[in-house]
């Protein structure tokens, strides 16, 4: 349990400290800052207006943008996802960095009825809501990543453990490998802290 809750602490500094450098990502094109209102109504922020059956995964296309920095997922096959609510209405996300942010603060109160994200390394889509993240979290040890840094999907939790035991950029443990149930805003702002709404008022 003291593991556990170690590696909690330290994903919520580590969210904190992302949040509080207001470093923009690189290679997002999208022309609103992190913060700046791009509606003069009150649409949220990660609007969009795909259509998605639910049930398997749709085409990735030419049209579609990012609900979360409105890039092209066809263009990023190795980190390319999709969600689909019970109302009819999907997105489509370049990584799944973006994934996280969407689902820990949707546009819509509609229940998650499917999602699909690449497995890292194969490039081919399994079921997101039974796969198994490693929360990598060092993002100099990357170079060239989409969007910076993003988590690494895995079908199977042995395989997400034996890419943590190949991990060596910082101290990991099997307490950092989580399930998408477990994506909240604070493990969502380890990889997009500048785009994540803000959190409504109570």
């Amino acid at each position: 349990m003291a593991d556990r809750d170690g590696a909690v602490m330290r994903r919520r500094l580590l969210a904190s400290i992302a949040a509080g450098t207001g470093v923009g990502i690189a290679g997002c094109l999208n022309g609103d800052e992190p913060g700046d209102e791009s509606d003069e109504d009150d649409e949220h922020r990660y609007a969009t207006t795909l259509r998605h059956p639910g049930d398997e995964p749709i085409e990735f296309t030419d049209d579609q943008n990012c609900p979360v920095c409105a890039m092209t997922p066809r263009d990023y096959p190795h980190w390319r996802s999709q969600l689909a609510h019970e109302n009819g209405a999907g997105a489509a996300f370049d990584t799944p960095g973006c994934l996280f942010a969407y689902y820990a603060a949707p546009p819509t109160d509609s229940p998650v009825v499917g999602a699909w994200v690449s497995e890292f390394g194969r490039n081919a889509l399994i079921d997101a809501t039974e796969a198994h993240y490693v929360l990598v979290t060092d993002d100099n040890a990357v170079y060239g990543e989409t969007m910076g840094l993003n988590p690494r999907p895995f079908a199977d939790r042995e395989d997400a453990v034996a890419y943590l035991d190949e991990w060596d950029a910082e101290d990991l443990t099997e307490n950092d490998i989580i399930e998408l149930v477990d994506v909240d805003r604070d493990v969502a702002a380890i990889y997009r802290s500048g785009r994540l709404p803000d959190e409504p008022d109570h």
